[in-house]
């Protein structure tokens, strides 16, 4: 696959997704008893609207092949909870809803997504610790309206200089809107953008080098 291929988004199954009704908290479902020890809640206990996406889960990824299991959900750590519900409340003021793409990732899909692409540029290279993603302290993150995903000019894994959080070239104004929208949402919530990557946020103490972690994310 080249790398600058853009990933389409099958805009249906995001409006599936914002016309089902939230979950309460009592809805979702526990997670593992080995998530629950390392702090991992389930993002929709946290953000009941989120629209849940996970792109590993299915083929839609540089990969071209699912990552995670059928039935993963979107772990995250348990800090990050207050800041997620902060930044969903900026978004839904504007009618939209937070999309989740990617969030907890186990050290062992780390690993071979960096096989697939072994460019740190793009895929962090595994190292003998978790952070980020692997420490559910990092999301891969886009806004959705009523009628779909909202235009950022590129999709997820978009290996692309126009994924660049501050791009311009080949990216429309309102495009660049709609990324500044986002980011002022999850900066009001305590998260960084990753300059590389418009879409991935990164949460408190997502850079601290930790025990690696590698729990099932159903």
């Amino acid at each position: 696959m080249k790398l600058g291929r853009r990933i389409v988004v099958l805009c249906g199954m995001v409006i599936g997704g914002l016309a089902a009704a939230p979950l309460s908290a009592a809805q979702v479902p526990p997670v593992s008893d080995a998530a629950r020890a390392v702090g991992f809640v389930d993002v929709r206990s946290v953000v009941p609207d989120a629209v849940i996406d996970l792109r590993y889960a299915t083929s839609a990824n540089f990969v071209g092949a699912p990552l995670y299991p059928a039935g993963a959900r979107c772990l995250v750590h348990e800090s990050l909870a207050a800041g997620l519900r902060t930044a969903a409340a900026v978004v839904r003021r504007g009618g939209e809803r937070l999309v989740f793409w990617d969030c907890y990732r186990p050290h062992s899909v780390q690993v071979a997504m960096f096989e697939v692409v072994p460019n740190p540029a793009w895929v962090a290279r595994p190292g003998p610790y978790s952070k980020s993603h692997e420490t559910g302290r990092s999301v891969d993150v886009t806004l959705a309206d009523a009628t779909g995903l909202v235009d950022m000019g590129t999709g997820f894994d978009d290996f692309t200089p126009r994924s660049h959080a501050d791009a311009s070239d080949g990216v429309s104004p309102a495009a660049r809107a709609n990324r500044a929208r986002l980011r002022e949402a999850m900066e009001a919530g305590g998260f960084t953008v990753y300059s590389g990557e418009w879409w991935h946020f990164d949460g408190p103490g997502a850079a601290v080098q930790r025990p690696i972690v590698d729990v099932p994310v159903v």
